[in-house]
């Protein structure tokens, strides 16, 4: 059971879980054991509430593919138990970041108070800034 929040869990068989051998360099360790992690998570076959559904699948995100499957890839630790933990972490955590609805932002306006200190600054400035010409005589 993977738990997202105290209101929603995922069963194990919702996630795809896969092991493969990981890349970059590691010496013969590498080319004989499978340390990997694949995982994959159909989103439209997952118990996930609707909504939640269609922020993933709005998500401008390269792990989600256009069939709607997103795919985690953990190869950061040496063992298989340790990269299992991790990519669950991090579809834990791509979960519960949509999850949390943004408040819309509003456009603030300056106060009547703050605009008109703002021009009596300006008519100020000018004012000293016209003092500063030929003087005439």
């Amino acid at each position: 059971m993977i738990i997202i929040n105290h209101h929603v869990q995922l069963a194990d068989d919702e996630v795809d879980i896969s092991a493969i051998r990981a890349q970059g360099a590691g010496g013969q360790n590498v080319n004989k054991v499978s340390s990997a992690i694949h995982l994959r998570f159909d989103i439209q076959a997952s118990s996930l509430p609707d909504e939640w559904k269609a922020r993933l699948l709005a998500l401008r995100d390269s792990r989600i593919t256009k069939e709607g499957v997103l795919i985690i890839k953990a190869q950061q630790f040496r063992t298989q138990e340790k990269n299992r933990a991790d990519a669950l972490h991090r579809l834990q955590i791509l979960i519960r970041s949509i999850s949390q609805v943004n408040k819309t932002r509003h456009a603030t306006k300056p106060s009547l108070n703050a605009r008109k200190k703002r021009m009596d600054s300006k008519t100020k400035r000018g004012y000293t800034k016209s003092l500063r010409g030929k003087v005439n005589l």
